[in-house]
């Protein structure tokens, strides 16, 4: 559903304008299921957007599942798991597949990232694994790849979202998660893991990719 493109006149002076049982509610008030059990994603996804949208974990919405990711895309496994989801329950929902791409390892770990170094998905064993293949390189540009999958009204909608910058050669600091200890985003001489989640949502790759989503619904919804 697309926006009027015009403008309403102002009400005359003396008139009361009467409220429409028929407007159609803001994006603050549309609530979207998020197919991950991750609870840090979540978090960040929700802090990326703010009050935008009211953004439901998969425990909120009674769903105890854990969704595969057997595809070679991020675009691909993004898409897996908001049709799961959406098949499910019927409702708008939205997923996202984040890769850590390295120049010199060829885009390595990208699809795999969470699963880089074994399928427990212990991200020290991961960061161990691409500092161990980086040692000794100078290449050490890097960069993390969101890609949001929306599925609104049955349509799916594909937003993406780059943070480029550079691997560190040890990790440093200890908030956020996964590659953070060892990725610095361009312009910068900390680490993700060294920001708060505010700087941090400065230069992140899924919070531009939430911008694309949130603006997305903005258009689409008067």
């Amino acid at each position: 559903m697309n926006p009027d493109p015009h403008t309403s006149p102002s009400p005359a002076p003396g008139t009361r304008q009467s409220s429409s049982p028929e407007q159609s509610p803001s994006p603050e008030k549309i609530q979207l299921i998020f197919a991950t059990n991750n609870q840090h994603k979540v978090e960040e996804i929700q802090s990326a957007i703010g009050t935008q949208l009211k953004v439901i974990s998969l425990r909120e919405a009674g769903i105890d599942i854990d969704i595969p990711e057997p595809h070679d895309t991020l675009e691909a496994n993004a898409s897996e798991k908001s049709t799961t989801i959406h098949r499910l329950t019927g409702n708008n929902c939205f997923s996202e597949d984040t890769g850590l791409e390295v120049a010199a390892l060829n885009g390595e770990p990208g699809v795999k990232s969470a699963r880089y170094a074994g399928e427990d998905r212990a991200f020290e064993k991961n960061v161990e694994k691409l500092l161990q293949k980086l040692d000794g390189s100078p290449d050490r540009k890097a960069r993390f790849r969101t890609v949001i999958s929306l599925i609104l009204d049955g349509r799916e909608h594909l937003f993406e979202g780059i943070c480029a910058g550079r691997i560190l050669t040890a990790p440093a600091g200890s908030k956020g998660f996964g590659y953070d200890p060892v990725f610095a985003p361009d312009g910068e001489d900390r680490s993700f893991a060294e920001m708060t989640l505010e700087e941090k949502n400065h230069y992140s790759h899924r919070r531009k990719a939430a911008d694309k989503l949130v603006e997305f619904l903005r258009k689409t919804i008067p």
